[in-house]
């Protein structure tokens, strides 16, 4: 019951972990069929924590939900049937519904001026979550500009979600070490605001919960 009782009070910490879990094993779910149906499972299973996120928050439930379940049911499909219509329009949903969680978990640590231990993981939460959600912007734009990204490996081919992830986390994190660089003009659209979010969150958001947790323990 603690355990239970810790993750409710902390849905942010539940979500970044599985997060972060995903990153560890999505390499084990690519390359064939069970692996696709795993990774889509577990695409929901994230989908869902962040709805349970978006609840604690002042985010709009509903908000989250009409763009959850179609993006849910997309997904589905799509480890079934990967055509490019079904590809792109799941990569837009899920792309809306990890940039709203997001907004909504920024509300929340922006919303007062303490700094709970739930908004500290908040903060890693809702990093990861527009990583996801830029990475799924890139599933989007291959889709209309294929080979809009190339690689040291297989530079022709279409790149994996999770070389797309990669370079999503390097581009928004600001560290440059991808070897996955876009070479169309969308593509290199898309990466320049990213950076330009990459940029701005730790700028306004991780300073200010830094300035914050210091001025408490100054005044303390």
């Amino acid at each position: 019951m603690t355990l239970v009782g810790s993750a409710r009070r902390n849905p942010s910490a539940v979500l970044l972990i599985v997060q972060l879990l995903g990153v560890l094993i999505y390499p084990a779910m690519e390359g064939s069929r069970p692996g696709r149906v795993a990774f889509e499972i577990l695409g929901i299973v994230v989908l869902v924590l962040a709805v349970f996120s978006v609840r604690s928050t002042p985010g709009l439930t509903w908000v989250s939900i009409c763009l959850g379940i179609p993006a849910v049911a997309l997904s589905l499909l799509d480890a079934f049937d990967p055509t490019d219509p079904v590809v792109a329009i799941s990569a837009v949903l899920h792309a809306a519904f990890y940039f709203y969680a997001a907004y909504s978990l920024l509300r929340y640590m922006l919303s007062d001026h303490d700094v709970s231990v739930d908004e500290l993981f908040a903060t890693g939460a809702t990093f990861t979550l527009v990583a996801w959600g830029f990475a799924y912007l890139y599933v989007f734009v291959q889709v209309l500009v294929p080979e809009s990204f190339t690689a040291a490996v297989a530079p022709s081919n279409d790149r994996t979600w999770m070389e797309l992830l990669f370079l999503s986390f390097t581009t928004l994190s600001s560290t440059g070490l991808s070897d996955v660089v876009p070479i169309t003009s969308w593509g290199r659209s898309v990466v320049m605001i990213e950076q330009l979010a990459g940029l701005g969150y730790v700028a306004m958001v991780v300073s200010r919960l830094v300035g914050l947790t210091l001025t408490k323990r100054t005044n303390n």
